[in-house]
């Protein structure tokens, strides 16, 4: 090869061969940097490994999640209201601190690198936690009768450094894990995309083997170079010939790990940071990307922007999938015995992820095959509409739930248990249809959100969407943390019990159900609206 440029492009038309193997043509390379054949790396024989580490991930965060408010009201002796809103506040700042972990992987470590610091951080967090869980003397003292002392500012302290130090590792390894997986599969070969689709479903349920990509600079960066340098060019007038624009001349990106995007008439006025000037042309320096960008670089924010509406949408979904708290709640104050035995109402949640591996499976096996025949795609359905499929099921999940808190204050009343916090006689197992709904979502859409973000996204902005999904479940926390108290506020006055007192017998959780039933169908309609109008990436 004459140069690195030259091998690239011959990866990337599967030419370049070793003793008749060949290499990948997407531009991976190995831990050293060097190009990987097809044959010893990548694909399922790697899979393992990531998905295991994503496993053990899940189990700590998962066994977190469920139990952290009834750990906060029993334990650290909060209020209903406060729990549920401590909750959503620390589930939204795991996926916020996504962005963190997704811009490091994509400007500068690496997703391999990234995922290794973020678990050290975890393991770390974790450790504290722990120890904030078991030392007694690191607990407020246990509740005489009624009366409960509040826990000392050192001892939620601890509590919390442990609970962000996980919350700041999980979000350096939540975006990078699943576009690393994918990353295993040759996105230019047409059997290895058929595989990738695969393996987003089994990843929702040895570095040697690995394949990488390599970092191509901030992507926040060159977002704000495009930007610039349209404002700098703001009285220029964009040539009707889009071939006139800048851009390389050779076949490669001026981005590292990316491919060239074709030109796109939409946003025209993000089109002048490409435009040529008299000035350049003269002195034929075209380094400076503050003043002058290449077409790829322009299309890459015009994705971001496309991609807008479909992320603002998962954001009311995340805010239902954020209930899974209140769900605790619900189950606390309901007949939890099951013959000899009492279940802890979070033990419920297990039915989430029976659901969960129970429809990845059948997606992937039955549904996907049958709707390929209709459709003619290779996944059977877009990402858009399994996106949607899961919005629509999420709100059958609200429904369910408003339901069944509609039942059990009818049986409370009738039964004189309103002013007493106890549990009504109804059993907790009538709580699993809205669990078993809101899994089945979850399958349909956040895989299909990981699948849309990844697959839209620009090569070198790959970890970046990926934190988009995850963005839109923090502000989904954080949207939920936020209609609690100003609920709360509107609903308790007049000495009103509220809709969520901490005698749920005497409030209307059903309500606060069916206003997110209302806002999801809402949101529905939104999405559907959007979806029509999205256009898809064309990469050359």
């Amino acid at each position: 090869m004459d140069t690195e440029e030259d091998e690239r492009l011959l990866l990337e038309h599967g030419l370049l061969q070793e003793n008749g193997e060949q290499y990948t043509g997407d531009g991976s390379v190995d831990l050293k940097g060097n190009p990987v054949l097809k044959t010893k790396t990548g694909n399922w024989k790697a899979c393992p490994f990531i998905l295991g580490t994503e496993c053990c991930e899940r189990l700590a965060y998962c066994g977190i999640a469920i139990n952290l408010v009834n750990f906060l009201t029993y334990k650290l002796h909060q209020g209903n209201v406060s729990a549920a809103r401590n909750v959503t506040t620390w589930l939204g700042t795991c996926f916020l601190t996504s962005v963190i972990g997704a811009v490091i992987a994509d400007a500068y470590l690496g997703r391999y690198w990234t995922i290794a610091v973020f678990s050290t951080i975890y393991f770390i967090g974790m450790c504290t936690l722990t120890l904030s869980a078991s030392v007694p003397a690191l607990q407020p003292p246990e509740c005489i009768d009624s009366f409960c002392t509040s826990a000392t500012p050192a001892q939620s302290g601890v509590f919390l450094l442990g609970l962000y130090l996980i919350a700041l590792g999980t979000g350096g390894i939540k975006p990078c894990v699943s576009s690393f997986g994918a990353d295993q599969f040759d996105d230019t070969d047409p059997n290895e995309r058929v595989k990738k689709g695969s393996f987003f479903n089994c990843f929702f349920s040895g570095t040697p083997l690995y394949r990488f990509q390599r970092p191509g600079g901030s992507p926040l960066t060159r977002m704000c170079q495009v930007i610039i340098a349209s404002l700098r060019k703001c009285k220029s007038e964009v040539p009707q010939d889009s071939s006139l624009l800048y851009e390389t001349q050779d076949k490669l990106s001026a981005i590292k790990g990316s491919r060239k995007l074709e030109h796109t008439d939409e946003m025209k006025c993000l089109d002048k940071a490409a435009v040529l000037l008299d000035a350049d042309m003269k002195s034929e320096d075209f380094s400076n990307p503050w003043r002058l960008c290449t077409v790829t670089q322009v299309e890459e924010l015009k994705i971001l922007i496309r991609m807008f509406p479909i992320w603002a949408t998962g954001i009311v979904f995340a805010a239902v999938f954020a209930q899974a708290t209140l769900f605790v709640e619900q189950g606390m104050v309901m007949d939890r015995r099951i013959g000899p035995f009492i279940l802890p109402a979070a033990s419920l949640a297990t039915f989430d992820i029976i659901s969960i591996l129970f429809w990845v499976p059948v997606y992937d096996r039955l549904l996907v095959p049958m709707a390929r025949k209709f459709t003619g795609r290779e996944r059977g359905f877009s990402e858009l509409q399994r996106m949607g499929i899961g919005l629509f099921i999420s709100i059958l999940g609200m429904v369910a739930a408003a339901s069944l808190e509609n039942r059990r204050l009818h049986i409370a009343k009738e039964l004189g248990l309103v002013d007493e916090n106890v549990a009504v006689p109804i059993s907790i197992l009538w709580q699993v249809p809205q669990y078993l709904l809101v899994g089945a979502a979850e399958v349909f859409t956040c895989i299909g959100q990981y699948e849309f973000f990844y697959d839209q996204s620009p090569d070198a902005m790959r970890s970046l969407c990926s934190a988009l999904s995850l963005l839109a479940i923090s502000f989904g926390n954080y949207l939920s943390s936020a209609i609690l108290p100003i609920l709360n506020v509107f609903t308790t006055a007049g000495g009103n019990p509220g809709w969520i007192p901490d005698n749920l017998n005497k409030g209307h959780l059903d309500n606060y159900f069916w206003l997110l039933a209302g806002l999801s169908s809402l949101n529905l309609l939104v999405y559907v609206f959007c979806s029509l109008k999205y256009k898809q990436k064309k990469a050359s």
